[in-house]
Formats: structure tokens, C-alpha cells, sequence
């Protein structure tokens, strides 16, 4: 497509929070964990700052040029500590007490997410790629991925997601993504869908 990609500065987090913010906002797995939509605006850049601020931390984030794009990465080395365990065990309560500390879905994400995340393989994980609203269905989410998965697939990585909705799904499907096969299932709510990749080509 020719889109222009460059890693995000910490001093664009504001942006990027804004961003996510705007492209998650009726995303499915959002409106389960603030289902009262008064609430959701209020607190919804909360959550998507604590993504934002550990990704600034651990991983990196890519960010079309024209700011329609933004996506959250993680190389997650092999053989991770077992979820939970060590200075990581509360990591969960500790977005719930930052984000919404009344609101225990926070939470509970967190820890569904974290257990279906598999061990043992050093791989790449998108933790979460949004596009602007108005813009979505363009190409753009497989632009801001395809960089990435061209290292993944010249390093011999694999790669790691969850789809939040059917439409991502079929996106990461055609990016030779595959589901797991067990999905994380929001209590009284949607599902996410694990999906793994392996490197491809010669």
C-alpha cells in the first residue's frame, strides 16, 4: 500500500491512548468489561493506557505515519516464567486497582488472557492492533502487521494473538494465523479466540 510505518516515541502516548481508545471503544470485549456505556467512555482510556504503558516498557509500538494505525508488540522470550508466579502474581489486581478498581471484569480479563497465553517457544505477540474508526476495512491493520511478520518469518518466530471479534479473526486467518483451538470465554460475554502462526516461507 506504500503506508509509511514508524515506531511510536514515548512522548506520543497520549496519542496512541487516544487512538486505541477511539478503535476499541464498541469493540465487543470492551463493552463486556464496561457494559454501561457512560461508564465505558469514562474509564475505557484507562485500560487502554495500562496497555500502552507496558508495551512503552517491555515491548514496542508501531504507528502508521498518518496516525490511522497503531499496533502494541511483545517478544516474549522461550520458556516465560509459568503465568502467575513471581513478581508478576498480581499483575491483574494491579490494572484493576489503576483502571477501575470496582469493576472486577478488569481483572478477570487479565487473568483469562494470561492463561491461555502459551509457554515454553520464544515468539511474538500483538498484543493489540487498532485502526480508526471510518478507516477500518482498508488494508491498514495488514499493513502496520506485515513488517513484522517478515522479521518473524526471517528469524524463524513464531507469533502470537488473540482475535476479540469474527472480523480479525478472518483478517489474522488470512495472515496465517490459526486458532488454537480453545477459546477464552468472557463469563455472560464474548469470546476471544488464541491464535498462533508459524514462521513461514523457505
Amino acid at each position: 500500500m506504500g503506508v509509511g510505518i514508524r515506531r511510536a516515541r514515548a512522548d506520543e502516548r497520549d496519542f496512541v491512548v487516544g487512538l486505541l481508545d477511539e478503535a476499541f471503544m464498541d469493540d465487543p470485549v470492551s463493552s463486556w468489561v464496561f457494559p454501561d456505556p457512560a461508564h465505558r467512555r469514562a474509564r475505557h482510556p484507562y485500560l487502554m493506557g495500562a496497555f500502552t504503558d507496558a508495551t512503552f516498557a517491555d515491548g514496542y509500538i508501531d504507528l502508521l505515519e498518518d496516525g490511522t494505525a497503531v499496533a502494541l508488540w511483545m517478544d516474549i522470550p522461550a520458556a516465560p516464567d509459568e503465568p502467575g508466579a513471581g513478581a508478576d502474581e498480581d499483575g491483574p489486581a494491579q490494572v484493576r486497582a489503576a483502571v477501575d478498581s470496582d469493576n472486577e471484569r478488569v481483572e478477570q480479563i487479565a487473568r483469562l488472557t494470561e492463561a491461555a497465553h502459551p509457554a515454553g517457544r520464544a515468539h511474538v505477540y500483538l498484543w493489540m492492533i487498532g485502526v480508526k474508526p471510518g478507516r477500518q476495512g482498508e488494508g491498514l491493520g495488514t499493513a502496520l502487521m506485515a513488517q513484522v511478520l517478515e522479521r518473524c518469518d526471517r528469524e524463524g518466530l513464531p507469533a502470537y494473538l488473540e482475535a476479540s471479534n469474527a472480523r480479525s479473526r478472518a483478517l489474522y486467518e488470512r495472515l496465517g494465523f490459526v486458532f488454537t483451538g480453545t477459546a477464552v470465554e468472557l463469563p455472560g460475554g464474548p469470546s476471544l479466540w488464541p491464535m498462533w502462526r508459524e514462521p513461514q516461507g523457505g
